[in-house]
């Protein structure tokens, strides 16, 4: 048997079985198909990748579907996505430019992936321990009190206000708030202290109380350890579903979901994958409540080396080029605005 013929067969009983819920036998395969062969050879096929352990028949009598290793190859045979349409594309830069904030890019970030894929959508907020330092703004906001802004690469915006010792000199604050930013800005947050405690020394006499005061809170703030966040959004998609998708009830899918630190631990795993999009398939997910899920996650925030990831929950019968392609495209969205 031919092993590309193999492969047509089993891609279209994902398809069919995606688009169908229901079980695919032999005879709809030669007519929703051109495979080219007979269908005593299609059902020669469908055993052989039966044996695999591809695909499997669910009960007697009926057609089959395919088992967690029979959509990992299908996955990992995918040589295209589906592109999104000119609409689609549209709809999202549309709706994530017109943020507020870094809260509301990813509100909006992520019930605009639910809405798109159907399914469920998970978008994790930047660490600020894998962002880099944009711009530090220094404001005088009486003779004794300066307020200092940090901003991030990913858009994070942290106030802190310090008191200093003596008045405050504009030309020295000035002074200060540029060579804090030629010295600081563009630098990993993990690489800041060095660049810190040489501009302490290089600023004059006149300066170095207030520099070592600006100093020291800037690098208190970003050494603060931050609260990892996911946010959720399409958990009711999944109800439309649960009789077909999921052999008992939806409770073990739902509680995974709710619990922050199960998926904070797969997240991370995934991030691992790479950059670009990645796929965890049932029981890959290693959690027994999401063995009959499948995520799709791709890192957003940095060419390269992401600050987050995002992605998307669904059953394991799911649109997965369709997803993977709505994925990617709002992680390039979400990565160009926050860079904006």
């Amino acid at each position: 048997m031919s092993d590309d013929r193999r492969l047509d067969v089993l891609r279209a009983i994902v398809e069919d079985y995606v688009a169908t819920r229901e079980p695919v036998g032999s005879r709809a395969l030669t007519e929703r198909h051109r495979l080219g062969v007979s269908p005593a050879t299609i059902r020669n096929d469908m055993a052989a990748l039966e044996d695999a352990g591809l695909i499997h028949q669910p009960h007697t009598s009926a057609g089959r579907v395919p088992t967690d290793l029979g959509y990992r190859v299908f996955v990992d045979r995918l040589s295209t996505v589906k592109p999104l349409s000119p609409a689609e594309k549209r709809a999202i830069g549309a709706l994530l430019e017109e943020a507020v904030d870094l809260d509301d890019v990813i509100d909006r970030a992520v019930r605009l992936l639910a809405q798109l894929t159907q399914q469920v959508a998970v978008v994790q907020y930047p660490s600020l321990r894998r962002s880099a330092l944009r711009h530090v703004e220094l404001v005088p906001v009486g003779p004794r009190h300066l307020l200092v802004v940090i901003i991030t690469t990913t858009g994070r915006v942290e106030q802190r206000t310090v008191e200093v010792p003596q008045d405050l000199d504009e030309a020295v604050v000035a002074s200060l708030r540029v060579r804090l930013n030629l010295a600081a800005a563009g630098l990993r947050l993990a690489d800041l202290d060095v660049a810190l405690a040489a501009l302490v020394d290089e600023v004059g006499t006149d300066g170095a109380p207030l520099a070592r005061a600006v100093v020291e809170v800037v690098a208190q703030t970003l050494a603060q350890e931050r609260e990892e966040r996911v946010v959720v959004a399409g958990v009711g998609h999944l109800a439309r579903t649960a009789g077909t998708d999921f052999t008992h009830t939806l409770g073990p899918v739902l509680e995974a979901l709710e619990e922050q630190v199960v998926l904070m631990r797969l997240l991370s795993e995934m991030a691992e994958d790479g950059a670009g999009v990645a796929v965890r398939i049932g029981r890959e997910t290693q959690h027994e409540g999401l063995s009959e899920t499948s995520i799709v996650t791709s890192g957003y925030g940095g060419e390269g080396s992401a600050v987050a990831l995002l992605g998307s929950v669904g059953p394991l019968r799911m649109d997965y080029p369709g997803t993977m392609s709505a994925v990617r495209a709002v992680a390039r969205y979400l990565t160009r605005i926050l860079a904006g």
